[in-house]
This record gives structure tokens, C-alpha cells and sequence, in this order.
């Protein structure tokens, strides 16, 4: 998907909470949204090269949102309301192979005490949960989620299980925002939980993809999948 917006590169300074960060844009330093509470500490280094889309909301704070950075040669879109677009697409388009026979796509809908981000069905009455989380933690091309701890992860992949117990069909779909990358695995280090609640879903049918992204300075489109490491 493309963006269909203005995007600047700038150099990052610092980030000093979750939501902003400085930046530098030819020689002046501004204050830009960052669109992602995760803590991202090994991209946004000072002194990167980072990639500001144009915001021209008059009620905004900031005039850009920080979207992507360079981490060495890789470009990684850290931009956590893109994964949804992306994977929505993707769908709409039968990109996700066992996902193709579902041609009713709906956003954010309920099962049980969780809100997913799609519920699919098709002509033939078969429904389907997928939840996404979009991943950008990388180590020599291996990818890990998640960056931080999150209950709210563990608790959508309990979730999962019961919709899959109904009858019904259920997946996590877990978006590298990043192109060169081989692997995949849950983050036992930063998360044991939310790893051992992931293993828990796959054992009882829960369906589980990685995807990478081919990601540019003005688009992020769904790439192929990498091998899943449980």
C-alpha cells in the first residue's frame, strides 16, 4: 500500500517519551508524533536516518509522524497503525494462501470478553478470527515479538482458543515490518508468558503466520512468509 502522502527524511535525536521524538530536518529541530508505544530502542539510535510522513491536520500538534528508520542498510516501518492496512489488503487481494476462501472481511469485531482485528466468512457460512501484531524487534535477521510485555497479547491468544474451540476458525497473523529477514519466534526473554500462551494456541489448532514486508520510503506491502521457530 502506498502512503499518498508527503515523506521526509530527517535524523533522529532523541525520543522522550512514548509519543514524540526530536528530530533533525536541515539544521532545525522539531518534535514529531512517534506511532508506536513500543520501545524500539534498538532502531531509533541518535544520529539514524528516520522518515517523517506529512500530517496536514490543523488540529494535530505535530505536523509528522515518525514512520520509519534505517537500521544499518534495513528499513524498518515502526508505524503500529499500518500492520491492520497491510494485512487488510493483503486479504482483500488472497495474498495469505489457507486465508484466500473468505471473501467477507470485517474490522475490529467481538468474540467473547476480545475485540479482534477481523472476523472473516464466506458464502458457505465458515467464520474466521485473525488478530495481527506487527513486530519490528530484528536481530541478525531474525525477528522476535514482543519488544515489551503485554497482557493484552497473552490474553487475545487465550481468546483465540475459544473461538477455535467453537467451531469456528482462528489465527494470529504476526507483521515483520521489515523485507530482509528469515525467522520468526516469540520473545521468551522480554515475555514467557505471552511465549507460552502462543505455543498453548498453536497446540490447540490456532493458526500462526509471519509474514516479512517489502517496506520503501513510500509504501509497505505484504511479502512472504517466514519460517515460524516455536
Amino acid at each position: 500500500m502506498k502512503y499518498n502522502k508527503k515523506i521526509i527524511k530527517a535524523s533522529f535525536i532523541k525520543r522522550p517519551n512514548r509519543f514524540n521524538a526530536s528530530v533533525l530536518i536541515d539544521g532545525e529541530e522539531i518534535v514529531v508524533h512517534v506511532p508506536n508505544t513500543g520501545r524500539c530502542r534498538e532502531i531509533l539510535i541518535p544520529g539514524c536516518t528516520v522518515y517523517l510522513r506529512e500530517e496536514l491536520n490543523p488540529n494535530r500538534k505535530t505536523r509528522y509522524d515518525l514512520i520509519a528508520a534505517l537500521k544499518g542498510d534495513k528499513l524498518i516501518s515502526i508505524d503500529s497503525q499500518i500492520p491492520n492496512k497491510v494485512v487488510k489488503e493483503a486479504l482483500q487481494l488472497g495474498v495469505v494462501e489457507k486465508l484466500k476462501k473468505y471473501n467477507n472481511i470485517l474490522s475490529e469485531k467481538t468474540f467473547g470478553d476480545s475485540r479482534f482485528d477481523f472476523k472473516l466468512s464466506n458464502d458457505d457460512g465458515e467464520e474466521y478470527y485473525l488478530e495481527v501484531k506487527g513486530v519490528t524487534l530484528e536481530e541478525e535477521r531474525r525477528c522476535r515479538f514482543p519488544d515489551a510485555p503485554t497482557d493484552r497479547g497473552r490474553k487475545h491468544l487465550l481468546e483465540l482458543i475459544e473461538v477455535k474451540k467453537s467451531g469456528r476458525g482462528a489465527g494470529v497473523l504476526f507483521l515483520i515490518q521489515i523485507e530482509d529477514v528469515v525467522s520468526f519466534t516469540p520473545n521468551d526473554e522480554t515475555d514467557p508468558k505471552f511465549a507460552e500462551a502462543l505455543r498453548l494456541a498453536n497446540e490447540n489448532g490456532v493458526d500462526i503466520f509471519a509474514y516479512s514486508c517489502r517496506v520503501t520510503e513510500d509504501s509497505i506491502t505484504l511479502f512472504k512468509p517466514l519460517d515460524i521457530i516455536l
